[in-house]
């Protein structure tokens, strides 16, 4: 009701505020019109489309490249001071920063892209699943060792799955530095997703289409991280007796 308001009462121009339901005059353009036409013709659902595709093979690659991390740094201390140290550091950097690189390593499109989401989300994982890694209680380590557990054998059996609450956390966190780091680098290097067509809505002034693009944005980020992440979360909690079944 406030945004039909505004939007009524002329306080912006119309092309940067239109009206979200209501047109001003018959026929005229309101943002879920052009939300609806846009699905229906399939401009946002393939951008979309392109916007998830890297989007996951991206978290798949920092997944696996962010556990390896964690473990080496959990497991030597040589390593925690400089290869912790460097991620530690670069953690710092956002990415946005290293579009510029990535644009002149890669060029413009999906490997920028993927580039972007990479260095983001791996550098998150990593942090995470050592301080994960770090967390689990040396008296079950002696434990298992004492019982004749070594190598993979004491990883798959106590380290990692004591460290799976931690880990979980960490995922939730690098998956939305992953999404927005898409968005950006669509944004700014290209890459046929839902960055650049915001982009394009943006250069053409099609405020309208900008905030299709929003919604689309936030419906996403909200659905992965409350049916996905969050009942992943509540799953590993209830699992390890941190959290009751009523709650």
């Amino acid at each position: 009701m406030i945004w039909e308001a505004i939007s009524k009462l002329g306080l912006f121009p119309a092309f940067l505020w239109p009206p979200f339901i209501v047109p001003v005059e018959p026929g005229g353009v309101t943002i879920m019109k052009t939300f609806v036409n846009g699905l229906m013709s399939g401009q946002l659902i393939n951008a979309t489309l392109v916007s998830l595709q890297s989007l996951l093979l991206g978290f798949v690659i920092s997944v696996v490249v962010g556990l390896v991390l964690g473990f080496l740094i959990y497991s030597s201390k040589w390593i925690e001071d400089t290869l912790g140290f460097v991620v530690t550091a670069l953690q710092s950097v956002p990415n946005i920063v290293w579009l510029p690189l990535a644009i002149l390593w890669f060029g413009l499109g999906f490997s920028s892209v993927l580039f972007i989401v990479v260095l983001g989300a791996a550098l998150s994982i990593t942090i995470t699943s050592s301080s994960g890694f770090k967390s689990v209680p040396p008296i079950q380590i002696r434990a298992a060792r004492t019982m004749g557990a070594s190598g993979f054998q004491l990883f798959r059996t106590i380290i990692f799955p004591s460290s799976v609450p931690h880990i979980i956390s960490g995922l939730r966190l690098a998956w939305a530095l992953a999404w927005r780091a898409v968005l950006a680098g669509e944004l700014l290097g290209g890459g046929g997703g839902l960055g650049t067509l915001l982009d394009m809505g943006r250069s053409i002034q099609a405020m309208d289409l900008v905030f299709s693009i929003m919604i689309i944005i936030g419906i996403i980020g909200t659905l992965i991280d409350h049916v996905v992440f969050l009942q992943l979360e509540k799953a590993v909690l209830k699992r390890w007796g941190l959290q009751s079944n009523t709650a």
